[in-house]
C-alpha cells in the first residue's frame, strides 16, 4: 500500500521558518517526481515545488522561489520542504504528491498519489 505521510505543519509568525516532511512508502519512487501543493480556504489547489527523485532537479512556483527549498533523503525515503521568510499568504493545507512524470511541471489532475495534508498557518 502506497503512503505519503506529511508532518511538520503548524503555526508560525510571519518571517519565520517551518520544515515539512513527507515520508513515502509502499513502492519505489525512483522514477517519480515528488511535489508539494497547497490549498487555501476557498481557493484551488496550487503547485508549490517539485523534485525528481532520481537526479534531484527542482522546480518552484514563482510565489515561493527564493524562500522555499525542496529536497529528498534517499536513505529515509523522505521529501522535505524548507519554508523560510513565511508570509501570511503562505497559509494553507500543504499536500505531498507523487507522479510518474517526465516533467517537473506537475498537474494536480495527473497526480498518482497524494498525502493527507498538513496545515500551515502564518500569522501576520
Amino acid at each position: 500500500q502506497v503512503q505519503l505521510v506529511e508532518s511538520g505543519g503548524g503555526l508560525m509568525q510571519a518571517g519565520g521558518s517551518l520544515r515539512l516532511s513527507c515520508a513515502a512508502s509502499g513502492r519505489s519512487f525512483s522514477r517519480y517526481v515528488m511535489g508539494w501543493f497547497r490549498q487555501a480556504p476557498g481557493k484551488e489547489r496550487e503547485f508549490v515545488a517539485s523534485i525528481f527523485w532520481s537526479g534531484g532537479a527542482t522546480y518552484y512556483a514563482d510565489s515561493v522561489k527564493g524562500r522555499f527549498t525542496i529536497s529528498r533523503d534517499d536513505a529515509k525515503n523522505t521529501v522535505y520542504l524548507q519554508m523560510n521568510s513565511l508570509k501570511a499568504e503562505d497559509t494553507a493545507v500543504y499536500y505531498c504528491a507523487a507522479e510518474a512524470s517526465l516533467t517537473l511541471r506537475l498537474d494536480p489532475r495527473a497526480i498518482d498519489y497524494w498525502g493527507q495534508g498538513t496545515q500551515v498557518t502564518v500569522s501576520s
